[in-house]
């Protein structure tokens, strides 16, 4: 399956010489941020961190994905924070690309290595710090946890995707498999993220279309989605942003495994309000 070896920017700055032509574009129903745009201008700063910039990828924006923010985090070394999180009521999920990041939780010490995994529920404190000489990377999905009366708040929890066994979409077929993180019947958790996996040639066989918002970070390999009546090329380290009822489809296009990070939101009734 998987290396653990997974994109993440690069910084810097183009030549002035490049040309400005790209596949980055913002629709109304899907936005394509390509990794070539993640530049050193383009980073922002976060309050309580230290020695890290961060690339957003996603935000609430009105008429468009209203649920989660997700951005790549750049932590240098001895940088990081010991109050991470200013709202109370907000729930995450990291997962390291590269590097070692060490989190404390719940009166526990974790070393976060490329590929681990921690789901971080509301009012609870976390801190991270990167003690080593090299710079991390990760993903930092968060969404305001919707509570509901008589349903506990999720754990904490940390593990790897080398840990996680993958589910077939097809059984008996591992051309598409998910690796699933939290179990889809527990009703605790209102997002879910997960690892989509193709072999080369693996295939979405039909336009799905739902009211889930997506945020898909391509970890490894490239493919081609169709996004509405859109067919776009994709390859590790670009970004898609997508909104609810959007119609998407997708084939693995290279030699390689074809595979991404998937945010979504699930499990509560439609807010009417």
């Amino acid at each position: 399956m998987s290396k653990n070896q997974y994109y993440f920017p690069r910084g810097g700055l183009p030549s002035g010489e490049k040309l400005l032509t790209g596949k980055a574009v913002f629709k109304d129903s899907y936005v394509v941020i390509p990794r070539e745009v993640m530049t050193d201008i383009v980073t922002s700063y976060f309050p309580n961190w230290e020695n890290t910039r961060a690339w957003v990828l996603a935000k609430p924006l009105s008429g468009f994905s209203t649920t989660f923010s997700q951005s790549i985090v750049n932590v240098g070394p001895d940088g990081g924070s010991k109050d991470p999180e200013i709202d109370a009521e907000i729930q995450s999920v990291i997962f390291i690309l590269d590097g070692n990041l060490e989190l404390i939780i719940g009166g526990e010490k974790y070393s976060l290595t490329p590929g681990s995994y921690c789901y971080i529920p509301p009012r609870i404190s976390w801190e991270v710090k990167n003690s080593s000489s090299k710079d991390v990377y990760f993903q930092w999905i968060r969404k305001r946890y919707e509570a509901v009366d008589g349903i506990k708040y999720p754990e904490y929890f940390v593990t790897n995707e080398r840990e996680v066994k993958v589910a077939e979409m097809h059984p008996g077929d591992k051309s598409w498999t998910t690796t699933r993180f939290v179990d889809p019947n527990d009703m605790r958790h209102d997002m879910h993220v997960n690892i989509v996996n193709f072999k080369p040639g693996g295939v979405i066989p039909f336009m799905e279309t739902h009211v889930m918002e997506h945020g898909i970070y391509i970890l490894e390999g490239k493919g081609v989605y169709r996004l509405n009546e859109d067919w776009v090329e994709v390859q590790a380290g670009d970004f898609l942003w997508l909104r609810a009822f959007c119609p998407q489809a997708c084939y693995a296009g290279g030699p390689e495994d074809f595979r991404y990070l998937l945010y979504k939101d699930v499990n509560r009734q439609i807010s009417l309000s």
